[in-house]
């Protein structure tokens, strides 16, 4: 079992910067793809951006790259994802996921390569 816990969402200016941390508690930690999903209204959930076990790779949405940031600290068994830039569009509920299975290093970015997925933080951005 893991279990994942998101912060750091909130209300911010289009141009500004947030970043959401996902702790994990349970299984070993350093071992799977973490990821980050987002969900906006009316809109199906969406991949944003992953890391592999090491930290070693990364993958990221077209609609991100360049502007957000994911890493992973494994001592404190937290991946985190700096966004900068932030553009209304990104306003969404976003989702830490724990790929326990060994599946996302296949297909990183598909949703349902991954086990186990937090409540969700909101994120707003205003024009």
């Amino acid at each position: 079992q893991v279990q994942l816990v998101e912060s750091g969402g909130g209300l911010v200016q289009a141009g500004g910067s947030l970043r959401l941390s996902c702790g994990a508690a349970g299984r070993t930690f350093s071992t799977y793809f973490m990821a980050w999903f987002r969900q906006a209204p009316g809109k199906e959930r969406e991949f944003v951006s992953t890391i592999s076990g090491s930290g070693g790779s990364q993958y990221y949405a077209d609609s991100v790259k360049g502007r957000f940031t994911i890493s992973r600290d494994s001592a404190k068994k937290t991946v985190y994802l700096q966004m900068n830039n932030l553009k209304p569009e990104d306003t969404a509920v976003y989702y830490c996921a724990a790929d326990i299975a060994g599946r996302a290093f296949v297909s990183p970015r598909a949703g349902a390569n991954y086990d186990y997925w937090g409540q969700g933080t909101q994120v707003t951005v205003s024009s």
